[in-house]
């Protein structure tokens, strides 16, 4: 497969899983949290399709979006994940229903080790139901959702943190 192939399926697999986690948490009250800002694509999607349903915040290390996916000052921080979602729970507590990251970088050692740290920072953010997607196997204790069809297992990973969850 060429790497425009590639490319091509990650990006149907990331808004197939999108319009999954959509649906699946429409019901679950509360914030939507774009974890890796990137350019903004994913962040732009969920805005438009959550429609202001939902506040959105967004995270990254720095600010690389396009202009118009860079959201306003209140729902953008910076900084590493550890410091930035640490500041977020302070300051909303548990109240995000819905988690998109897209956290991988090029270096698979370094993605891997941050991907098993992210449960522990965001479980304190999550509330019971809450939906969570992510291009890395974090590897938490929350119950693993089926993959939209078609989508190659391990493209993507969706979990649902449930009442009787325990965190690790």
């Amino acid at each position: 497969m060429s790497r425009l192939e590639s490319f091509i399926r990650r990006l149907e697999a990331q808004r197939a899983v999108l319009e999954r986690v959509i649906v699946v948490a429409r019901d679950v009250p509360g914030m939507a949290l774009e974890l890796g800002l990137g350019n903004g694509r994913t962040y732009d999607h969920l805005r438009a399709r959550l429609a202001g349903s939902r506040p959105i915040f967004a995270l990254d290390r720095q600010l690389a979006a396009h202009p118009g996916c860079v959201p306003d000052a209140e729902h953008l921080l910076l900084g590493e994940f550890r410091d930035t979602l640490a500041r977020l729970a302070r300051r909303i507590g548990r109240s995000v229903a819905l988690v998109h990251a897209d956290t991988g970088s090029g270096d698979e050692p370094a993605s891997r080790a941050q991907a098993l740290q992210l449960p522990a920072l965001l479980d304190p953010l999550l509330v019971d139901g809450a939906v969570v997607a992510s291009d890395q196997d974090m590897r938490p204790r929350w119950t693993a959702l089926a993959l939209p069809e078609g989508i190659e297992p391990g493209r993507y990973f969706i979990w649902r943190r449930s009442s009787n969850h325990s965190p690790a």
